[in-house]
């Protein structure tokens, strides 16, 4: 197969395919439409009941676990869960449990569509695969593995299973060749799946209910463990519990250690205050401050002695300024030689010694204060801390009490809930219903569903229209020949002569075993005369006004036409006036004296093997200015006796009396004649058959026949029939004659 252009297949491309192998493809469609017709005829109406069911939401488990935790409801609302829920269900239909109870319910491997039939392909796939295990004699189905398996696959291949797109239905259908069977298998098969439903409900809730029984004993066992614990705890512990709550809903409780605590710290802060008083006033008499002393003097906490202490260093002080302005008033007044001076400093310093004395005390005082007050806070940091430690591990239990009191109650909750919900539910899913409600239940089908005549027949004719598109292009494909003028051009390098359509030769008068292919003579005014008209007048535009040309005539192979063509081309130009000489160079197969009746004569073969001395050409009676000589009969060197120099000579004679001598030769590949004659024409055409010639061998011959010559080698296209490409356009879509 090559397309025209040399390119990619065109649509045109493809259009000439399928006129040129319209049988094949005219073939696979009657094949295919009679088998699908006989199968029709023959095949076994099946009637199809079909039931329809909504598959509703459904709970997780058999128990309802979300209301007993308090969950959303039961319904899936997910499109995920409802397509999961949907699907499940369908596959359950689809199940091989439902399909025996169904089997067994209906009998159906009593009847006919469940009996054995002979099946090439599994007696084949039986010889190359185990046996298996044999069944049992006597026994049942469930226990017959090969009985079970061939059912099975029985009723799968008739039953269909779908869910119809944005819905909850699910749709069953079931074909058989008994109408009320169909619809007994639908109903009896959505009653199984309904009742398969309610067991395993059924038995989930009762694993989920022993398994939750057990589950709330142990709960309640662990509540009252917890209970117990708690008492002895409290026991133990030293916290009493008052009973009641806190603004934040906290139990509040009791304990001593707690109360000594607080009041040690409380004991503690006062502590660290009078050893922090006593301090200062140690270091401010130390110093002899005496208005921090004077200062600290007036703080109660001080102690009732350091403040009369404090009190006197004042009054001192006070004696001592006014002694000391007496005596400067004194000295001012008097001078320093007064008599009474002596008395009033003496008494100053008696004063200042005083002072001294009572700060000396003052300081001992203060420091022994200090310290008292230094070990009373020791003690008492230690007692504190004591109770710290003791209220520390007070709280820890503390926690643990409230840890477990509340483990306790929680625990106490979760067992009263738990069971309040779980009888609840107990009795919600006694009460629950199916999930599955039927729609519209299997009815008896009026007509057969199969075998779908129009729907077979018409898949048959576009299935073998398309098949034979592929057989078509496959052979196509396959086929080497020569279809298209295209490629005999693309071969002959343009150099192609003519075209020629079909020309069917015409029974001969005077014998029922030959024909005629002389239509110039029995039909001039076909298309096939005309194109071989065309012929002759493109070789008179290449031939020679003053000198004669020789036409040589050949082939590849046998068959394609080069007789008819040389006989027909050398009448025609016998008829247009000119002198012709056609010669039968086909020693083996000649044919020219049957194409135009002439008696048996010597011919070519006899004159070159010197059997006769003139050659015995012969005028055809019914064609003007046409002599012919015939092949005779030899069994020496064809292609040597045609190269002789004896044969060079007569045609040299021979060019010397006639316009155009026509060599109808023999095929070239077979024989070697037509490589002797070349040399010796002025043209050579080469023939070609549609379907026939191989696109090698025209190729090939081609090549031959140009190679170290000179002449024309022009080619010729014989037997164009109706529909091949390029037909139409050459002659017409008219009907020829005589084809």
């Amino acid at each position: 197969m090559e397309s025209n252009s040399g390119g990619e297949l065109t649509l045109r491309d493809l259009t000439i395919i399928y006129r040129r192998r319209r049988k094949v493809i005219y073939g696979a469609v009657a094949v295919l439409f009679s088998l699908a017709a006989i199968y029709c005829v023959l095949a076994t109406r099946r009637y199809e009941a079909t039931e329809t069911i909504q598959v509703q939401g459904k709970s997780q488990d058999g128990l309802g676990l979300e209301t007993l935790t308090g969950g959303a409801a039961e319904n899936d609302t997910d499109a995920l869960a409802a397509n999961m829920n949907i699907q499940t269900q369908a596959n359950i239909l689809q199940s091989e449990t439902l399909a025996l109870k169904t089997i067994e319910d209906l009998h159906l491997e009593d009847t006919p569509d469940f009996k054995p039939r002979w099946s090439p392909i599994g007696w084949a796939m039986g010889l190359l695969s185990s046996p298996g295990v044999s069944d049992p004699p006597h026994a049942s189905l469930e226990d017959s593995p090969q009985r079970r398996r061939r059912v099975i696959a029985v009723f799968n291949r008739f039953l269909t299973v779908k869910a119809v797109s944005g819905t909850r239905l699910l749709s069953i259908s079931y074909l058989s060749s008994d109408p009320k069977m169909a619809a007994a298998v639908v109903n009896k098969l959505t009653e199984s799946l309904i009742d398969f439903s309610y067991q395993a409900h059924f038995n989930a809730t009762n694993q989920a209910s022993s398994w939750l029984g057990g589950q709330l004993d142990a709960l309640r066992k662990q509540s009252e463990d917890l209970h117990k614990q708690l008492a002895d705890a409290e026991n133990k512990s030293g916290i009493y519990n008052l009973g009641t709550v806190d603004p934040l809903g906290h139990a509040q409780s009791y304990s001593g250690v707690l109360d000594q605590l607080q009041q040690a710290s409380t004991a503690l802060a006062l502590a660290e205050q009078n050893r922090i008083l006593r301090g200062a006033i140690a270091d401010a008499a130390d110093k002899g401050d005496a208005e921090a002393l004077s200062n600290l003097a007036g703080n109660t906490t001080a102690g009732a002695t350091m403040n009369n202490t404090l009190g006197l260093i004042q009054n001192l002080r006070g004696q001592e300024a006014t002694a000391q302005a007496a005596l400067q008033q004194a000295e001012a007044k008097y001078g320093t030689s007064y008599p009474k001076l002596v008395e009033l400093r003496a008494s100053l310093v008696g004063l200042q010694h005083s002072i001294q004395l009572e700060i000396q005390r003052l300081k001992q005082r203060a420091k022994s204060d200090y310290q008292v007050a230094a070990t009373a806070e020791e003690k008492t940091r230690a007692q504190y801390d004591k109770l710290r430690t003791q209220a520390d591990t007070m709280n820890n239990k503390s926690v643990d009490l409230g840890l477990l009191r509340q483990e306790a109650e929680q625990s106490a909750k979760l067992y009263q809930d738990l069971r309040t919900k779980f009888n609840e539910a107990g009795v919600l899913q006694g009460l629950k219903g199916s999930t599955i409600t039927v729609v519209d239940p299997g009815r008896i089908p009026g007509k057969p569903k199969k075998p779908n005549v129009p729907l077979y027949l018409g898949g048959s004719l576009a299935g073998a229209f398309v098949l034979g598109c592929c057989l078509a292009l496959m052979v196509d494909i396959m086929d080497s020949s020569i279809h298209t003028i295209g490629e005999v051009e693309r071969i002959s390098g343009g150099n192609l002569l003519g075209i020629t359509p079909f020309y069917k030769a015409k029974p001969d008068s005077s014998s029922s075993d030959r024909s005629r292919f002389l239509a110039s003579e029995d039909d001039p005014e076909s298309a096939f005369v005309q194109a071989v008209r065309a012929i002759r007048t493109a070789i008179f535009l290449r031939g020679s006004a003053t000198s004669c040309s020789v036409i040589l005539v050949t082939s590849s192979v046998a068959g394609e036409g080069k007789t008819v063509i040389s006989a027909n081309l050398a009448a025609l130009m016998g008829q247009a006036g000119k002198k012709v000489l056609l010669i039968d160079t086909d020693f083996r197969e000649g044919a020219l004296r049957t194409v135009f009746d002439l008696p048996s004569k010597p011919g070519l073969a006899e004159l070159l093997a010197g059997q006769v001395q003139q050659p015995e050409i012969l005028s055809v009676p019914s064609v003007p200015n046409l002599d012919a000589l015939q092949a005779g009969s030899s069994q020496a060197d064809s292609s040597g006796m045609l190269s002789s120099m004896a044969f060079v000579g007569w045609l040299s004679a021979w060019r010397a009396k006639y316009d155009y001598i026509v060599l109808d030769s023999t095929s070239l590949l077979p024989g070697a004649e037509p490589l002797a004659l070349a040399p010796l024409s002025d043209v050579a055409l080469l023939v070609g058959r549609p379907g026939l010639t191989e696109k090698s061998q025209l190729t090939r011959s081609y090549q031959l026949l140009t190679q170290n010559s000179s002449h024309f080698v022009g080619t010729i296209l014989n037997g164009l029939r109706p529909g091949e490409d390029g037909y139409s356009s050459y002659f017409g879509s008219g009907k020829l004659k005589h084809q």
